[in-house]
Formats: structure tokens, C-alpha cells, sequence
């Protein structure tokens, strides 16, 4: 057995933490400094993760070793398993070009380009962000808003800005998936106080949107229809968190908001041709004209209609129940951790939820999908090898990722780190949302910024008295406030819209509303550690 210890450099808690921080400080410089693509900087970092192990924290090599390959596996499963299906799903659309006839009914659906930016950028992003993420939204929304007619400059901030509030539920509920896993903490509990801190940038972000695609004017004529929008996500999003299923929760807010949004009179009012001539500053295209039959339109919501549909069926208990049944448990070879007190971690089993994760709901969805969109077997089975494909870097960056995070948390080096942060003690509710956007600012993924941060968020919170689930959902609810700097997610708007070269313009536009939002974000969770707005945790 392999028992952690806290204090392994010199009997140092200081020296400890500065070696344990190594693989942290070496992936953060490889990508925000010298540039590194993410996959070959998390490789390095798992590197330096796996020698800190096994020289300084004296972990047998073949202990480190599996620790770093039940990480990797957990990346592949579950987590890249729901990123390639719900991908695949949208690939089918794409293949099929019921995408094309979904862009032109959401550019029917309104004249007014304030009102398109909220329903392509904020409501229809979600849902992408909810199916896909890593960037699909921001390149995909960037486009269809050019589509529109919008300058490329102020399509690619709009969008943007607007992959915020579904990002910790993107995925199908991926980042509080790999929070609860990397931190031990019931995922129901992590993601019902994710639910009850982003919900509250939703009511914001609209209101934004408005304001950065037409000024003062767009904020003073739209508000109206922004605010229902807005109000009307975030309830969705807490109630679908809180009571339904995290991986449900931006789905049901991306329809319900679109919903409210379309419902509101004001926002299916032309406008007024001087606020066109401002706005629309690029070509619009004529593909935007074409006449699509009922029967096709329908088709083209099918996808996001079944999805929502087998996550639902999954939640009923009795359904719930027989495929929790598939969930196998084993014990992971060649590992037997203890904490310091001496106490078996639960890293020692690997839980595998066959049937019941999110990833295996979305392959029945998208069988379902081909069928509907008329997707010959064979093509579908080609269109989920080129998502594969398609996201071979990403999968190589999260399964490094996840494996440098299971080393670092198994050895010991999160807990060391933990408790020296904890010293911050009541300054530390506000330096975790800081951490977590750092986390996502630098990797792009608020996945990823999970796992590295998460345990280490949980063990300073109950160091310093705080709540570890408050602390765990801050890492990530600050960590969406990063995904619009992150240098990824820039390049991506960059490219999508035909700027390439000038992330840099982008950034300048973006960073003051990042800032502004995160300390928004860092102001709650302070409040909701004290009796200020304690009361808003359950």
C-alpha cells in the first residue's frame, strides 16, 4: 500500500507544494507562453507529474503508471465518449443539410439582428454547447451570424461572449461529470450548485449580447425580449441541475430561452432600417431565401428533439434503475492508494456506467437520428469515424489531461497543494472562480480545468472551513467566464470567420467583459460562503 503524504520535500508544507506545483506551472507556461499545442503540452506535463511521483512523493513507478492509465481511460470513457457521439449527431445534420434548413428557420424567426444574435449566439449556441463543445459553437454560431449578415468582427465577439453560462453543463454535462469524478463528490450536488451560480450570468449575457451587437440603442429598444430570454434560461438551467439531470440542464435551457425569446411581440418586430444598415454591415446570404417544406423543418429539429427525449426517458426511476444496474465496478490493478490518515482512496475502484452515461444516451439518439434524416448505415458508421477523426488531437489532450490529474491527485501532490492554498483561508471563496477561469483561459476547456483544479479546490475548502462543494462548483463557474480569452476559442472564431491573424483584435474586445463577469462570479461565490446568500445553497 502507498500511503500519501503531505510533506514528503524536507518536511516542508511550503517546498512540497512549490515540487507538487511543477506539473501545474510546466503545462500552464507550455501553452500560455511558448504557445505549445495542448496535446503536446499535457503529454510534457504528465510527464513531470509522473517523475514529481515517483522522486519526490516516492510512489512506486508502477503505481504512478496505473494511475496515469485509469485517468487516460476515464478521459476515453466517459467523458470523449460523449464528445465524439454527440459530435456525430451534428455531423449527420451537416451531412444531410437539415443544418442548412435549421439556420434558415432560426433566420426567419426574426428581421431584427439584435433578436437573430440572441437566438444563433446564445440559444442555439447552447445547444451546441450542450451537445458538442470544445469550440463547435463559437465556430459554428460565428458563421451562421456572417450568414446573416453580420460584420465578421462583431459575429465572432457575439458569439463569443455568448459560450458562457451553458458551458459547465456543455457536453452533456461533461465538466461536472469530471469534477465529481476527480473530486469524490456526489455529481447531484456538485452540478445542484453549479445550477444555482451560472443561471445567475444567464440573466446577464443577453442584455450584453444586445448591447455589443447595436450599443445603448440595442439595449434600450431590446431589453425586453433579452431579459425574457435570459430569465427564462436560467430557470430552466437551475431546475433542469437541481431536480431533472445535469446532462439535460442546457438543453432544456437553450429551448426554453429560444422559447421565451420567440414568444415575447417585441422580438418579431422588423427593425428599423438605420439599426440594419449599423448592424448588418456584411453580406447577407442568399442561401437564406430558399423555401424549405414543413416535413424537411421538422426533421431538422428531430435530432435535439430525440436526444431530449431518450435523456428523459432515462430519468425516469424504474428505467433509471435497470440501467444503473449495468454499472460494473472494479478493482483497478496494480494500484492501493491511502490518504494520509491511512484511509483506502476511491480512486483504488473504477466505476464503468455502460449503459447509463451520457455518452452511450446520445448513441441511442443518433442511431434514432439516422433513421429520422434517412442516414444510410454505412455512412453513419463513416460520419462517427471522421468525428473521431476529427477530434484526435482533443482526444489526445483530454486522456493527458485527466492522466496528469489522476497522478497528481492519487500521489498526493493536490492534497499538498490543497492545504497550502487553504492558508488563504476566507480570501480563498474568491480566489476560486480566479483559478478556475486561469485553468480554462490557458487550456480552453473547462473539462480540463476540472480536473486539474477540483481536488485541489475541495481539499483547501475543507482545510479552511469552507464548503467543498461550494469551492468545486466555483472552479468551474469561473472557469466558463475563461473560455472566451482562451486562445483556443479565439483562433477558432478567427478562422471560422475568415480573421485569421488577429486573435489579438478579438482579445482586446473580449478580455474587459471576461474580467468584468468573473468578478461578478467571485462577488457570489463570497456571498453565498457567508449569510449573505448562503441561503441560495441547498
Amino acid at each position: 500500500m502507498y500511503v500519501q503524504e503531505l510533506e514528503p520535500v524536507a518536511g516542508s508544507l511550503g517546498l512540497s507544494a512549490l515540487v507538487a506545483a511543477l506539473p501545474l506551472v510546466i503545462v500552464l507556461v507550455l501553452l500560455g507562453g511558448v504557445r505549445m499545442k495542448a496535446h503536446l503540452a499535457g503529454l510534457i506535463g504528465l510527464l513531470a507529474a509522473v517523475l514529481v511521483a515517483w522522486l519526490a512523493y516516492g510512489m512506486p513507478l508502477d503505481q504512478t503508471a496505473s494511475s496515469a492509465v485509469q485517468g487516460a481511460v476515464f478521459g476515453l470513457f466517459p467523458i470523449l465518449w460523449i464528445v465524439v457521439n454527440a459530435l456525430w449527431v451534428y455531423r449527420m445534420t451537416v451531412r444531410t443539410r437539415h443544418f442548412d434548413i435549421l439556420r434558415r428557420s432560426f433566420g426567419r424567426l426574426s428581421d431584427d439582428p439584435r433578436i437573430q444574435a440572441l437566438v444563433v449566439a446564445f440559444c442555439f449556441g447552447a445547444l451546441l454547447e450542450a451537445l458538442a463543445g470544445f469550440g463547435a459553437p463559437v465556430a459554428i454560431c460565428s458563421v451562421m451570424l456572417v450568414a446573416l449578415g453580420f460584420d465578421p468582427v462583431r459575429a465572432a465577439v457575439v458569439s463569443l461572449v455568448a459560450n458562457t453560462a451553458p458551458v459547465a453543463f456543455g457536453a452533456m454535462g461533461t465538466p461536472v461529470v469530471t469534477l465529481a469524478q476527480v473530486t469524490g463528490l456526489p455529481l447531484d450536488d456538485v452540478a445542484s450548485v453549479v445550477g444555482r451560480q451560472t443561471p445567475l450570468l444567464a440573466l446577464v449575457v443577453p442584455l450584453l449580447l444586445v448591447a455589443l451587437v447595436d450599443g445603448r440603442r440595442g439595449l434600450r429598444e431590446t431589453w425586453v425580449p433579452a431579459l425574457a430570454c435570459g430569465v427564462a434560461f436560467a430557470v430552466a438551467q437551475f431546475v433542469a441541475s437541481n431536480y431533472v439531470s445535469a446532462q439535460l440542464a442546457d438543453i432544456a435551457a437553450a429551448l426554453i430561452g429560444a422559447g421565451a425569446l420567440v414568444a415575447v411581440p417585441h422580438s418579431r418586430r422588423p427593425a428599423a432600417e438605420p439599426v440594419r444598415a449599423s448592424v448588418l454591415t456584411g453580406a447577407r446570404s442568399e442561401e437564406l431565401d430558399e423555401q424549405d417544406s414543413a416535413r424537411e423543418v421538422v426533421r431538422a429539429y428531430a435530432p435535439y428533439a430525440l436526444i431530449v427525449a431518450v435523456f428523459s426517458v432515462a430519468q425516469i426511476p424504474a428505467v433509471k434503475d435497470w440501467l444503473a444496474k449495468a454499472t460494473q465496478s472494479y478493482d483497478w490493478p496494480f494500484l492501493d492508494v491511502a490518504d494520509p490518515d491511512g484511509n483506502p482512496v476511491g480512486g483504488n475502484v473504477f466505476s464503468w456506467p455502460i449503459v447509463s452515461t451520457g455518452g452511450t444516451l446520445v448513441l441511442f439518439a443518433g442511431l434514432a437520428t439516422a433513421v429520422v434524416l434517412g442516414v444510410h448505415a454505412r455512412a453513419a458508421v463513416r460520419e462517427w469515424l471522421a468525428t473521431v477523426h476529427e477530434l484526435r488531437f482533443a482526444i489526445l489532450t483530454v486522456t493527458s489531461v485527466l492522466a496528469l490529474a489522476y497522478v497528481m491527485n492519487l500521489s498526493g501532490q493536490a492534497a499538498t497543494i490543497g492545504h497550502f492554498v487553504a492558508a488563504a483561508g476566507a480570501g480563498l471563496a474568491f480566489l476560486s472562480p480566479v483559478l478556475g477561469w486561469f485553468g480554462v483561459a490557458v487550456s480552453g476547456s473547462d473539462t480540463s480545468a476540472n480536473a486539474l483544479f477540483g481536488a485541489l479546490q475541495v481539499t483547501a475548502a475543507r482545510e479552511s472551513g469552507l464548503s467543498p462543494e461550494l469551492l468545486a462548483a466555483a472552479n468551474s463557474s469561473g472557469g466558463v467566464l475563461g473560455k472566451m480569452i482562451s486562445p483556443q476559442n479565439l483562433t477558432i472564431a478567427c478562422a471560422a470567420v475568415g480573421l485569421a491573424g488577429r486573435e489579438g483584435d478579438l482579445l482586446r474586445k473580449v478580455l474587459p467583459w471576461s474580467l468584468g463577469l468573473l468578478l461578478v462570479m467571485c462577488l457570489i461565490v463570497v456571498g453565498q460562503s457567508t449569510v449573505v446568500l448562503g441561503w441560495m445553497l441547498p
